[in-house]
């Protein structure tokens, strides 16, 4: 009698498990030599007001001039007149 196609399969799966696992060892050693500096400035990165990230730090931000524009006390009084 032939062989059941039941025992095939369970070969074939075992042969893809096999490759698979081999695959994932190799993709681990070639991640484990990449060097890595490990910096945290190499880390990091900065997002700008528009949500572009760069590696550059944004620019402080301008500082309003807070004379344009009266108080609200000011502007209470000048209401009352």
């Amino acid at each position: 009698m032939a062989r059941s196609n039941n025992s095939f399969i369970k070969k074939q799966k075992a042969d893809r498990k096999a490759k698979k696992k081999k695959e994932k060892f190799e993709n681990r050693l070639e991640r484990k030599q990449q060097e890595t500096s490990g910096k945290l400035e190499d880390m990091i990165a900065y997002v700008d007001e528009f949500g572009n990230i760069s590696d550059t730090p944004p620019e402080p931000p301008v500082e309003k001039d807070d004379k344009k524009r009266p108080k609200r006390e000011d502007e209470r009084k000048k209401r009352e007149d």
